[in-house]
């Protein structure tokens, strides 16, 4: 197989072996089955936002369209007809409409009149995201916390922020540290904890199809690092899979 070329379940990875940058085949379901991210950025083309939202929705109209008819689907049928439109418009107006960056939620602060200097916690904060490897939901639920750096915000806006980065392909790691950096970034503060407990169907729907296991991940920063901070947390929060 020539160096560009590829079967139909593998594509090629650049890799550093002894000091010398070499190709090697990677098979597709291994890297979505081994939950592998990149980065902590949603990876995007420089030109995705090129095209306005009725034109990305004409287009991958198109594509479900032809992706439903190889599947062997008559698209004659009443109830399968407006199919295309329908997805087409679920992606781009709703379910990853957080991809971008002109629908992050305004976020206005306001000053802690109160010198409240505790920890503030707004938990059970449910999610649907979905899975970048296999598009198919993540659904879980959220815990924030922060300590007030002299600014504190709406209690709704911690709720919109979580949502607007779970509106996007994701992989559970990375809309961690995305809700954690954002609001890190919006209070001035490091002072900030974001625990996520979820069910990916990618495992519970194929693969291993396992309905009960869980995943959860954690940013801890600032004064959360600290132990008993840390632990005053976590004994306000659900236990995962709770």
């Amino acid at each position: 197989m020539k160096q560009n070329e590829t079967s139909w379940n593998t594509l090629q990875s650049k890799v550093v072996q002894n000091g010398m940058e070499v190709y090697r085949d990677t098979d597709i379901d291994e890297i979505g089955d081994n939950h592998i991210g990149t980065s902590y950025d949603t990876p995007m083309k420089e030109d995705a936002f090129e095209l306005s939202d009725e034109e990305k929705i004409k287009k991958i109209s198109s594509h479900f369209r032809e992706i439903m008819d190889t599947l062997g689907l008559d698209l004659k049928d009443d109830s399968l007809r407006g199919t295309p439109d329908r997805v087409a418009k679920m992606y781009v107006k709703e379910i990853f409409s957080g991809l971008n960056p002109e629908n992050r939620p305004d976020i206005k602060l306001f000053d802690n009149k109160y010198k409240y200097d505790e920890m503030l916690i707004e938990k059970n904060i449910h999610f649907f995201s979905n899975c970048e490897h296999h598009f198919v939901p993540i659904i879980g639920f959220a815990h924030v916390a922060y300590i007030s750096n002299g600014k504190v915000i709406g209690l709704s806006k911690i709720n919109r922020i979580v949502q607007h980065y779970a509106k996007r392909p994701q992989v559970q790691e990375r809309l961690t540290v995305q809700i954690a950096e954002d609001l890190k970034k919006t209070l001035g503060t490091e002072d900030v904890a974001v625990l996520i407990d979820a069910k990916h169907l990618c495992v519970s729907m194929r693969g291993i199809e396992d309905t009960y296991s869980a995943t959860v991940t954690s940013h801890f920063s600032g004064k959360f690092k600290d132990e008993a901070t840390r632990r005053e947390f976590l004994s306000l929060v659900p236990k995962p899979t709770e």
